[in-house]
């Protein structure tokens, strides 16, 4: 068998870069061409398609339940201070503030929201203000043991 000189492929390296580099114009034009096909599909205003400004995705199977927090009643509430009930409207967000004899006082409600303010009756300025809150029904139950040991207090939040 003759002898022959090793084979060298000239230019190699010369090709491999060209490919690399056509392949990211493909790629490229690949994903223009893909994005302008669907825009082009997209809803078309007045075609009785579905509604553009509706949110676009799966609609959901089924609907999320919000999780039961806790029950809420309407607890009237007497406050000492009648003044300070005439600041309160509907809405209003309330700390109650139960007073004892000694000097003492404890948070009964925090953030207990304020549903109706009645109408002081004449002449019952003296015993204070009613003011109808909504709180959970453990809380309810405390305010109305706190308000027959003391005197009741709001303050606004």
């Amino acid at each position: 068998m003759p002898h022959f000189a090793p084979v060298r492929v000239r230019g190699g390296r010369h090709r491999l870069h060209r490919l690399v580099r056509h392949r990211r114009h493909v790629a490229a034009a690949g994903l223009a061409v893909t994005a302008a096909a669907l825009v082009a599909a997209g809803p078309q205003p007045g075609a009785g398609g579905p509604d553009p400004r509706r949110a676009r995705g799966h609609p959901v199977a089924d609907q999320v339940r919000e999780r039961p927090g806790p029950r809420l009643v309407a607890a009237p509430v007497r406050i000492a201070d009648a003044e300070t009930v005439r600041l309160l409207g509907p809405g209003d967000r309330v700390d109650v503030v139960a007073t004892g004899d000694a000097g003492d006082a404890s948070v009964v409600a925090r953030g207990a929201r304020v549903t109706k303010v009645p109408e002081p009756v004449d002449g019952a300025a003296a015993g204070g203000a009613l003011l109808v809150v909504s709180v959970p029904r453990d809380t309810a139950h405390r305010l109305v043991g706190a308000g027959t040991t003391g005197r009741l207090a709001v303050t606004l939040c």
